[in-house]
């Protein structure tokens, strides 16, 4: 059964032994940062801060904070499992024949039930205010030293596209510049920093409804940094991944809608052409973003529940609680990106690399120069256009044991042939580029080389024992009493 909400959820994390109740004050300022790193570095629970300082409002944070909680966020045994069911959906054809068609009514049955449902109201509406409220009510973290400010940094920000009216649903930290005004860190290549220019290019508005929720439950939460195709709705997703629609409700002040279950909903707008210093922020490379311009959004109006949960995350040196929601993409989207190239077999991002700096690509070779058109392809696939090196390694190469692939990568080059380099955009957050946005990658070929390849010695063989041995050593290994496997 999907969760209903984020409390539901808070349950399940406790019931499991996944979460810890922290019941002595901890300061929202630095405080609960230096748990929840502490926390995520060493395998420990979420945890949930009952008495903030400043703050009635508990904070849930390292919800996502490991493999496990992510397979309970998912509803599922391994994040795998949502990838087979992608594969399932991506390989269904209408079969010939009344019969066949009659099997599949209840797979299609089941693709509509994704969408999401508009109800009157919802929790979220238990207490309405469009005047004297302000931000300074909530726990909001400063996360690291030399932050700009308080940053709320798990919001799922609602826009709609200028043209199409279709929703867009993204995560963007938001700087808190006083109770009622943020920041808005639209990065150039968001869904919603293209909304704000395609407004801007129209002149028709001087500003841009924007709805902010905070809270819900987790498939829904999730799927607000999922790198989607444009206008493909996030909140459908939502209802692939929980396996029941997300109920939206409309906002008081603007047409948007916003899940029915959220804690809390901030509702204004962005005026078109203004903005306003944000940062520095301690990001998830390890290093601070630097200040830059960035629009503002001004808050009309607050919805949330009578006792709300302030959810909210932190970002900083690998691994962190990003690490794993990004691993649980990396396996989600698999089958994605082998609709688009069959040829790859598995692929990681390791932690080291933060999500842009580094992926581990297999395939399955079949001519030369295979290696150089997929690191070009994966170039050209939606967000991983951002990625700076991409490693290619043949199919027997497994690419979730890094260090196999870099036993693997460094034996197999030659550098002056192997590696290439290509320009193109880059992630705003990367502080090495030549310019903001704009940089060079680097791809490695470390495929074994063929000879249309121009390599016309023997490729020698991989050092491996054979099976009836090492099974032999196994058995022989344990009753000597030595432990382990051989």
């Amino acid at each position: 059964m999907a969760y209903k909400d984020l409390r539901d959820f808070v349950r399940a994390l406790e019931k499991r032994g996944e979460l810890k109740r922290v019941r002595e004050e901890v300061d929202p300022v630095l405080e609960i940062t230096g748990f929840a790193d502490r926390s995520v570095k060493t395998g420990g629970p979420a945890l949930l801060f009952e008495k903030p300082t400043g703050s009635s409002i508990p904070v849930l944070i390292n919800a996502f904070a490991s493999d496990r909680r992510m397979e309970l966020a998912l509803e599922v045994d391994s994040v795998d499992n949502v990838a087979a069911r992608i594969s399932e959906y991506l390989e269904m054809r209408m079969p010939e024949g009344l019969l066949g068609k009659l099997k599949m009514l209840p797979k299609l049955a089941e693709m509509g039930a994704f969408f999401p449902k508009l109800v009157s109201s919802g929790p979220c509406k238990e207490v309405i205010r469009k005047e004297g409220f302000s931000l300074e009510e909530y726990p909001i973290l400063k996360c690291w030293p030399d932050d700009g400010g308080r940053f709320i940094t798990l919001p799922m920000v609602f826009s709609r596209n200028p043209d199409t009216g279709k929703r867009n649903c993204g995560m963007y930290r938001m700087q808190v510049y006083d109770g009622q005004t943020t920041g808005m860190h639209w990065q150039t290549h968001k869904q919603g920093a293209e909304h704000y220019r395609r407004l801007l290019k129209l002149g028709q508005v001087d500003h841009m409804p924007v709805a902010v929720a905070i809270g819900s439950d987790p498939a829904t939460m999730y799927s607000a940094i999922l790198p989607l195709p444009p206008d493909l709705d996030e909140m459908m997703i939502a209802g692939f991944l929980r396996g029941k629609p997300v109920e939206m409700v409309k906002c008081e002040t603007s047409d948007l809608e916003v899940p029915a279950n959220a804690e809390i909903v901030l509702e204004g707008y962005v005026t078109l052409g203004e903005t306003r210093v944000e940062g520095p922020f301690g990001d998830h490379t390890g290093y601070y973003s630097l200040e830059d311009e960035y629009p503002v959004f001004h808050i009309t109006c607050v919805t949330q529940r009578k006792d709300p949960i302030y959810a909210t995350t932190i970002v900083g040196p690998p691994p962190m609680e990003d690490f794993y929601m990004g691993r649980a993409i990396e396996r989600i989207f698999l089958p994605l990106m082998r609709l688009q190239l069959p040829e790859i077999r598995d692929v990681r991002m390791p932690a080291e690399g933060v999500f842009h700096n580094l992926m581990l690509v297999s395939i399955r070779k079949s001519y030369p120069g295979h290696a150089r058109k997929v690191m070009h392809a994966i170039w050209g696939l939606g967000q991983a256009m951002f990625t700076k090196c991409i490693v290619v390694v043949d199919e027997d190469v497994d690419v979730q044991n890094v260090s196999e692939v870099a036993w693997r990568a460094l034996n197999n080059i030659d550098p002056q042939r192997d590696i290439e380099f290509a320009l193109g955009p880059v992630d705003s957050l990367d502080h090495a580029s030549r310019l903001a946005n704009y940089g060079s990658k680097m791809g490695v070929d470390a495929t074994r080389k063929w000879p249309q390849e121009g390599f016309t010695r023997p490729w020698p063989e991989v050092l491996r024992m054979p099976d009836p041995i090492r099974r032999r050593v196994d058995a022989l290994w344990r009753k000597a009493g030595l432990g382990g496997e051989a």
